[in-house]
């Protein structure tokens, strides 16, 4: 993919700040540290257009980035250690589940899970959930840099087997450090934002 250009349209707390433009939308979930900017970053082969930070929980917005005035990347709040009160918690909840639920752009959710470790407890049930909404889901497990590639294999079979993976939703070993599973990641993402199922046309090439 190409990329022409990629800008941040805006940081929405609510659903009337959600953009009207009919683009087709990919949203990135994932807990909180997983490294949802740096995939964000390698993909776009931007530096810092998806601010990376120390600090778990920082993107407390869904965050729309509109790229080759084409289709958005929506980069929603990461879940499982954002330090905010209930209150917030529970706000976030309500946004996310009209976004998720009602969104009519919305062709995929990337889900980012660390290929080092077993899937969380919040991993499992953010799968599960966006599963219950009939959303096709594409697994990046990441930072597969820091395993052994002898074990890449046991890797993403634990990872499918604890979230019970359904078939057809594609699990891709990724690594921002070296660009390990990018043009796979591209490959699954194009074929959900301009396919002839998703879109009902065939006019648009990546």
């Amino acid at each position: 993919m190409k990329i022409s250009s990629a800008e941040l349209v805006i940081s929405a707390a609510k659903e009337a700040q959600f953009p009207g433009t009919m683009f087709p939308e990919i949203a990135l979930s994932g807990r909180s540290n997983v490294g949802k900017s740096s995939f964000i970053n390698t993909l776009l082969n931007r530096k810092d257009l998806a601010r990376t930070s120390q600090r778990p929980g920082k993107t407390q917005t869904l965050n729309f980035y509109v790229i080759n005035d084409r289709f958005h990347f929506v980069d929603v709040p990461g879940y499982g250690y954002a330090k905010v009160s209930k209150a917030e918690r529970a706000a976030w909840g309500r946004t996310l589940e009209i976004f998720f639920s009602s969104r009519e752009q919305l062709k995929a959710v990337v889900q980012l899970v660390d290929s080092r470790h077993k899937p969380s407890e919040d991993d499992v049930l953010m799968y599960d959930w966006l599963k219950h909404h009939g959303l096709k889901v594409i697994l990046i497990a990441t930072k597969c840099d820091k395993i052994p590639r002898g074990k890449w294999a046991k890797a993403k079979k634990d990872i499918s087997n604890d979230l019970n993976m359904q078939a057809g939703d594609p699990l891709i070993l990724f690594s921002s450090e070296t660009g390990q599973g990018k043009e796979e990641a591209w490959r699954e993402i194009k074929e959900a934002l301009f396919s002839k199922e998703q879109r009902g046309t065939s006019d648009v090439e990546g």
